[in-house]
């Protein structure tokens, strides 16, 4: 599997990278581990969580058994080092963790020790937090994104603070590197700055949605990415689903994401179907699969660091591996321009 650096040839990652979110609730622990084992054993090394997994559906009393099965694949296996972990401590929330409550300093410290706990090992990799407390237009929130009401020296204060606990964990050993994620090319660019203002720990990666259908980060947020070496972690690249084709005319197989969620978090649109039948058509004029296809344009973009999948099978997994070694020709990147032009935001 291809091979990408972050944090300026410090931190290698595979370019796909095994999310995690299923195990816990989709998933059970075993399969979770079968799962790595798998992924390992076709050349993958980078895994991503969060201390809110699993989701479908979210639920306050899963939250960290995710991180849970990889740490007891860790104590399992003792294969610390052949795997990049990323993780992330949650924004405020409907209660899912510490009743809703943010992250300050106090707590990145308590949240980075329950994820070693969970995780059962000495550091992370990369420490993400999961969306800005400022508010953020990921989520389909990005029809109706007002920042007007954002206090500027409320939120440097706030970075600051944040990052004066990143310094302590990562000189702690606890923590090999910050990233984010949901965030804005402001944003980021703002995090950065601080940063080296303060001498802390800089951002290295940016968590945000990108696929076919979602390409938000192509412009300003790219051109960031390339310059500062941020690296992105896309997720999403399969749009919940949608890329597979599972959805098209109507159906929703049983146990499947848009069963628990209907509208699969505002992705389901009018737009959405006839634009994953435009990507089918492309796939299906140069032979290749709608999946594979979808996951090597993520993993060709210039800015991306690590594209993010989940699967809740052995046999989707299987499928996802089967391509991860393949490469777009020109003929292809110029049909999916052509498709992204006549649906450019589906949802």
């Amino acid at each position: 599997m291809r091979m990408n650096m972050l944090a300026g040839g410090a931190l290698e990652v595979s370019a796909l990278c095994l999310g995690s979110m299923t195990w816990g609730s989709t998933n059970t622990e075993a399969e979770g581990h079968d799962q790595i084992d798998m992924f390992l054993d076709h050349g993958g090394n980078f895994i991503d969580t969060a201390e809110m997994y699993p989701v479908n559906p979210i639920k306050a009393e899963r939250c960290g058994a995710s991180e849970a099965t990889i740490g007891s694949w860790l104590a399992k296996t003792g294969r610390r080092d052949d795997v990049v972990i990323a993780t992330k401590v949650s924004g405020d929330n409907p209660g899912w963790k510490r009743g809703g409550k943010g992250y300050d300093s106090a707590v990145i410290f308590e949240a980075v020790d329950d994820s070693l706990e969970k995780l059962q090992t000495d550091y992370i990799d990369i420490y993400q937090t999961h969306w800005p407390l400022r508010g953020s237009y990921a989520f389909r929130q990005n029809w109706r994104f007002d920042p007007s009401h954002q206090d500027r020296a409320q939120t440097e204060a706030h970075m600051r603070d944040v990052l004066g606990a990143m310094d302590k964990v990562v000189k702690a050993g606890k923590v090999r590197h910050f990233g984010l994620s949901n965030e804005s090319a402001w944003g980021t660019a703002n995090w950065l700055r601080v940063a080296r203002e303060m001498g802390a720990p800089e951002v290295i990666s940016i968590q945000n949605e990108y696929s076919l259908m979602h390409r938000l980060a192509d412009t300003d947020l790219a051109e960031l990415c390339v310059n500062e070496d941020v690296g992105l972690l896309s997720y999403s690249p399969l749009a919940t689903g949608l890329l597979t084709g599972k959805y098209q005319g109507g159906a929703v197989p049983a146990g499947s994401r848009m069963s628990i969620y209907p509208g699969l978090g505002g992705r389901v649109t009018e737009g959405a179907f006839p634009a994953v039948d435009a990507y089918q058509a492309v796939a299906d004029k140069h032979g290749l699969d709608l999946v594979q296809m979808a996951l090597a344009f993520a993993v060709s973009r210039p800015f991306m660091g690590s594209t993010i999948f989940g699967v809740s099978t052995r046999e989707q997994l299987s499928h996802v591996l089967e391509g991860k070694d393949l490469t777009l020709s020109e003929d292809v990147l110029a049909d999916i321009d052509a498709a992204h032009r006549a649906h450019p935001m589906p949802f």
